[in-house]
């Protein structure tokens, strides 16, 4: 590549929300913005978590100079512990992606091999051949920074995730002096979010949320528990401040909570006044009209604070009739069963859910630009080529659509791509100019982060080598009570008549414990006892066994 060559690769984030990825190459040296993860679908079993395939990169480990990030959402930080395993680089981002990027890796056992660079808006890195500024950006995050990367052949304008917000809750106003600078020297390529590009007008402000913030806090009689991305810190300021002006007490609830509320207090970015704070233990002695809770879990996981306290299973967390729930966050495509199944919980406990669904001022309010703020940003610009990322095919588009006035004025070319399509500057233009690999990685943490790339393969493995196991259960739809005594079905593991040491029977005990054990909240709630009893049945088997069989377990509705 010794001509003058310039190559743009998206490795994930194309045609799906997450595993944002893209590798920008000149020459022989590569920079890659971003390092995101995405969460599985539900038909891929024992899959934790999803990462872009990273063999191009492997493959060119040579030529790999840094990461640079663009914010700190899991979308774009999570698979960071994943890439650096295998590719040690330097990795730049503001302070706070960092330190969100640090728990991270440090869960991984990583923190001490990585090389963590902070940089700040409005400076400038090089790395090789790119020259790199970092532009402030609003977003629900904090600290989330849009690239300028001028290259050999022109300025690259990656946007990373936006809106355009006239009233940020900090007064950090999106820097739009600096992007309308590019434009007029001119820009060879923009690759712009497009996640709310089906939305009309202009993204609310987030300061829009604090009027039904205000509502919920006047007219709440009972505790108060608020649940949103963990990573809003202007969401939990807003809370926090409402609380400490209605004289209620403040707790933090979920790991991930406690965790970026830490971090967030001890970098300066979320302020809690002396005496608000409360320790969990402490919350049943509080009086119900004097608590706040800040509680993880907005989005139904199984086995998250709000989702165990939704079927009263959860140490410190106690959701009685009266009291009031507020889910300030949007619904993830995908996740519409899970969290609607945790409003139901909520409600069948008496509470007041508050939600995104319902009329009125809202509860919360996107991160993401609007039309309008996508025409702003590309008239600003007006770039020579337009890339449309960050969303599944039919966000990208329309997000071409959308800039198609801009041909009239020196637009030159739209592309819309794929993950692992190359995209090709040099003298003569830009094309698309083959393709390398791309796809994903399932990630297994329960077995050591192993890669599960090959999940009907791996099964089939893990089922001949181990075998399986299907507790049967019938469950009365309308009263949640289990009609018959479990039944353990085994193959491959331990058959009925092999059974002379009882292992089935007590796994049958094991079963019925765990039902025993249970509410009746649990019981109605399969993907809730599901889990509990995979979970007992997997440490009983491990411990008796040492053998890790596939634990299936299967509800029959009655």
């Amino acid at each position: 590549m010794s001509e003058q060559i310039l190559q743009a690769i998206p490795l994930g984030g194309l045609g799906e929300f997450g595993m944002n990825m893209m590798a920008l190459r000149f020459g022989d040296d590569i920079i890659v913005i971003d390092s995101g993860l995405m969460f599985p679908e539900a038909e891929l079993l024992g899959v934790d978590v999803v990462v872009p395939d990273i063999t191009y990169l492997l493959e060119n480990r040579e030529n790999v100079r840094a990461i640079i990030l663009t914010h700190g959402h899991e979308d774009h930080i999570g698979g960071l512990p994943f890439v650096l395993n295998d590719l040690n680089v330097p990795v730049y981002g503001t302070p706070f992606t960092l330190a969100l990027a640090e728990r991270r890796l440090e869960e991984h056992g990583l923190l001490d091999r990585v090389d963590l660079r902070e940089v700040h808006p409005k400076q400038t890195i090089e790395v090789g051949p790119f020259k790199i500024e970092f532009i402030h950006v609003t977003h629900s995050i904090i600290a989330a920074v849009m690239l300028a990367i001028t290259t050999p052949l022109g300025v690259i304008l990656h946007t990373g995730d936006f809106k355009v917000d006239p009233t940020p809750t900090d007064n950090e106003l999106f820097d739009l002096h600096t992007v309308a600078e590019y434009g007029k020297r001119g820009v060879l390529a923009l690759f712009s979010d497009s996640t709310n590009v089906d939305r009309r007008g202009f993204t609310p402000s987030e300061r829009a949320v604090r009027r039904r913030f205000e509502e919920v806090f006047q007219s709440a009689e009972n505790r108060i528990f608020v649940s949103c991305f963990t990573s809003s810190v202007h969401r939990l300021q807003l809370a926090v401040d409402l609380a400490a002006e209605h004289g209620r007490k403040v707790a933090l609830i979920g790991r991930s909570m406690n965790s970026v509320a830490e971090i967030a207090h001890r970098m300066g970015y979320l302020t809690i006044p002396d005496g608000v704070l409360l320790r969990p233990q402490d919350i049943t002695s509080t009086p119900r009209n004097k608590l706040m809770a800040l509680i993880s879990g907005s989005q139904g996981e199984p086995m998250s604070a709000l989702s165990r306290a939704a079927v009263d299973n959860h140490r410190q967390a106690t959701i009685d009739s009266g009291d009031t729930v507020v889910l300030s966050s949007r619904i993830i495509p995908g996740n519409e069963k899970s969290i609607y199944r945790m409003i139901n919980h909520l409600f069948k406990r008496g509470a007041d859910v508050v939600y995104e669904d319902q009329s009125g001022a809202p509860i919360h309010v996107s991160g993401h630009a609007s039309q309008e703020e996508l025409l702003l940003i590309l008239n600003l610009v007006k770039p020579k080529y337009f890339v449309p990322m960050h969303g599944e095919f039919r966000q990208q588009f329309r997000h071409a659509q959308l800039a198609g006035h801009l041909k009239q004025s020196g637009l030159k070319d739209i592309f819309i791509l794929e993950d692992g399509d190359i995209l090709q500057f040099d003298a003569a233009g830009a094309r698309k100019n083959g393709r390398v690999r791309a796809g994903r990685r399932c990630i297994d943490s329960g077995s050591g982060d192993e890669v599960a790339e090959e999940l009907v393969v791996r099964d089939r493995r893990h089922i001949s080598e181990e075998g399986i196991v299907l507790p049967v259960l019938a469950i009365n739809k309308l009263t949640g009570v289990v009609e018959t005594p479990p039944e353990i079905i085994s193959r491959g593991f331990v058959s009925e008549d092999d059974d002379e040491g009882g292992l089935l029977a007590r796994a049958r005990d094991i079963v019925r414990k765990t039902l025993e054990g249970s509410s009746e909240e649990e019981k109605s709630d399969y993907g809730v006892i599901k889990e509990k009893i995979r979970a007992d049945l997997k440490r009983y088997f491990k411990k008796e066994t040492s053998k890790r069989p596939m634990v299936l377990p299967v509800i029959l509705e009655i």
